[in-house]
């Protein structure tokens, strides 16, 4: 790794955990994700250069997964047989959520019509900048727009859920943390699989292999307890600083109108969303704080990383956020027709070569 970014990722570390001591001594919920991210994304702003390496972003991921699969007992796979439904009702939210979204975009924003619907995606970030930069758009809109969402959704759903006490209650037991060589282990098979699956092109590859090979070990008792929070929390924190880094080198001036427009349909989206997640939870007797993070359309990582924090039910929030990405993946072609056109066009047919 080049000193200077070394140097980059030590500042980004630094500023990250002060927003998370911050937030702690706060009172936020999930204060080692809201913390960073709002650090790193005002001294972003303000002109600090910050940058989390791939490698250490990767390495959360499949922490986050292993996490996540550390919590599935047999009687959650017991629940499971609720969820068809609440399968189906995630890809109509989906559905809902680009189409609305993209419409106001389109009708009070006046951005055109490939642009308004990458701008619009309810998730799926990378995959959406990468459809971006093959079309003819306005791509510092949309990355813009899209890191807005993020954001927003990162500090406002651990909020709402604390604030309107909607936690589930029993719907996670809490478990010891696991011996050091078995987590080792299981660090190295996921590592492993997770490179098969990213070769393989499968959405949130990393997050995923950890998430099996934790479940594939602790249902059937070869392993027990989770990950340990000496390493689980400094995997919150870059975590979230990484989403605030989305912030840096933007002018609040020049790229207003993208930052309004951004606010603007977050919300719209948040709030069909929660209707959603309301709806399905008390049809399925689904705890309301799984469901509203299941449904939030937020980064699957994040997202799930929040669903731990929160003790909310991990395995129901990261299945419907996988299934949310391989659904957008589909759907996202569809909606955008035929509009694709040469790499590194702006919506007015000019090279646009401005990085995100």
């Amino acid at each position: 790794m080049p000193f200077s970014q070394l140097r980059e990722f030590a500042l980004t570390a630094l500023v990250g955990a002060g927003g998370a001591l911050i937030a702690a001594m706060i009172g936020f919920p999930a204060p080692y994700l809201i913390g960073p991210a709002l650090a790193v994304s005002l001294a972003g702003i303000a002109g600090l250069t910050l940058s989390i390496p791939k490698i250490v972003r990767n390495g959360c991921f499949i922490v986050i997964g292993i996490s996540m699969g550390a919590t599935v007992t047999p009687d959650i796979l017991v629940a499971i047989k609720r969820w068809p439904l609440s399968f189906v009702m995630v890809m109509v939210t989906v559905t809902a959520l680009l189409y609305v979204a993209a419409w106001v975009m389109q009708r009070f924003f006046h951005y055109d019509r490939t642009t308004a619907f990458l701008a619009a995606s309810p998730g799926h970030l990378s995959y959406v900048l990468s459809l971006a930069a093959d079309m003819r758009c306005d791509q510092r809109t949309v990355g813009i727009s899209q890191s807005v969402r993020v954001l927003l959704l990162t500090i406002s759903v651990p909020l709402i859920v604390t604030a309107f006490d909607l936690g589930g209650g029993d719907s996670v037991t809490q478990v010891i943390a696991m011996d050091l060589p078995m987590l080792l282990g299981i660090l190295a098979v996921s590592t492993v699989i997770g490179m098969l699956f990213l070769r393989w092109k499968l959405p949130a590859a990393l997050l995923l292999a950890g998430t099996l090979v934790s479940i594939s070990t602790h249902v059937t008792s070869f392993a027990t307890g989770g990950v340990p929070s000496w390493l689980i929390v400094p995997v919150y924190i870059l975590l979230g600083a990484n989403i605030g880094t989305r912030f840096c080198g933007i002018s609040l001036l020049e790229v207003r109108t993208a930052l309004v427009s951004g606010l603007v349909v977050t919300v719209i989206v948040s709030v069909m969303a929660a209707a959603m997640a309301g709806t399905v939870s008390y049809v399925l007797d689904i705890p309301l704080d799984a469901a509203l993070i299941a449904f939030s359309p937020g980064g699957l990582e994040t997202m799930a990383a929040m669903a731990v924090m929160l003790h909310a039910d991990p395995t129901y929030v990261g299945a419907h956020h996988v299934l949310r990405l391989i659904f957008l993946s589909i759907l996202m072609p569809f909606a955008l027709g035929r509009d694709e056109t040469g790499p590194g066009k702006s919506a007015t047919g000019v090279e646009d070569r401005r990085d995100l």
